[in-house]
């Protein structure tokens, strides 16, 4: 989904743009001057920014203008959104370096039609940018030359903690490589419930779905602390498989090898005993977030015991048993390992 961030200090106009934004499948983020803006810009890297000029605190030039000082927001697509209609006002904002110019009233079309052919354009560039660097290139041979072009070219995202990256069901545009943080998939039942079907650390690649054809994410894509990940262009991703045979084969093999850990994992949580489960849950979470399997684990029971694949108030029972055991300390909602090797031989 289009994150769109909408900096507009009327209140009244702010909210009604960004209705129909959000009916029109935009993901909208508002802020009320440019300051917020662009404190927010420089957090979360939006795919659009949408602003007017006339603001106080910080208008829409010099936002624009403090955006093209940043390494991380200067490509950001950047429309201006204004009542000034001089052609002298238009000539200042474009100059500065924004995309597109919207004058007050607008129709619907209009603002959605800008917004499109802007992130289009953007696309286009990026994935030509991306071509020309793999016609001046080295063959692709690892995973290890994939992920230093997903560090170099790649689109940079930010998600705080608990924020959906993708849901199930949407559009798969991206591949992702985690930089900072630890991400979970999962999928809901008919009652809701979440199973977690997998759980991806720093350096850890995920959101990739078919190399054929294109199709919906199969799981939806949460931040379980804040994250930091690049993303290029499936398309492009998947020609770069097509194009290098080792690498294809190397990536093949790493699916392979998920694939295996995954299968593993449904035999454990179908015919381990409750304190196995247990104690493999844990110590997966501590090699996921952990730098040292002993550092504090910050996580809901209800996501150990969907990983686990036992019932929440089991699993609050058997963390009280490993507890009086001194395998684990309870902390609030931190578990800390203390005895390794305990748990370990629960295995």
């Amino acid at each position: 989904m289009t994150r769109v961030l909408l900096i507009e200090d009327d209140k009244v106009l702010r909210e009604n743009t960004a209705e129909i934004l959000e009916l029109a499948n935009y993901e909208v983020s508002m802020a009320p001057n440019g300051v917020v803006g662009l404190d927010y810009a420089k957090k979360h890297l939006p795919d659009i920014i949408i602003c007017d000029i006339m603001m106080p605190e910080l208008d829409g030039y010099d936002t624009l203008k403090a955006l093209s000082e940043n390494e991380k927001t200067k490509y950001i697509p950047f429309i201006f959104l204004s009542a000034k209609t001089e052609r002298e006002d238009v000539r200042v904002g474009m100059n500065l370096g924004a995309d597109d110019y919207i004058t007050k009233p607008f129709s619907e079309p209009d603002l959605i039609n800008a917004i499109e052919s802007r992130i289009a354009k953007t696309s286009i560039l990026r994935e030509l940018k991306l071509a020309d660097k793999e016609e001046d290139s080295e063959p692709i041979k690892s995973i290890n030359d994939l992920k230093n072009i997903c560090d170099e070219e790649g689109a940079l995202f930010s998600f705080k903690k608990d924020e959906v990256i993708y849901r199930e069901g949407e559009h798969s545009n991206h591949i992702y490589l985690i930089n900072k943080g630890v991400v979970k998939c999962y999928q809901s039942d008919a009652q809701g419930k979440e199973l977690i079907t997998a759980l991806y650390k720093e350096d850890d690649f995920f959101g990739y779905n078919s190399f054929t054809n294109s199709v919906a994410h199969k799981t939806t894509a949460v931040a379980i602390e804040d994250v930091e990940l690049s993303g290029v262009p499936t398309k492009y991703f998947n020609r770069l498989l097509s194009e290098n045979s080792k690498l294809a084969l190397e990536f093949i093999q790493h699916m392979s090898d998920n694939l295996l850990l995954a299968n593993k994992q449904l035999l454990e949580m179908a015919y381990g005993s409750v304190n196995r489960k247990t104690a493999k849950t844990i110590l997966k979470f501590a090699e996921k977030i952990n730098r040292k399997p002993e550092d504090p684990i910050n996580i809901s029971r209800s996501d150990l015991a969907s990983v686990a694949g036992i019932a929440t108030e089991t699993l609050i029972r058997t963390l009280t048993r490993f507890k009086k055991e001194g395998a684990i300390a309870i902390e609030g909602r931190n578990i800390r390992v203390l005895d390794l090797e305990m748990l370990k031989r629960m295995f």
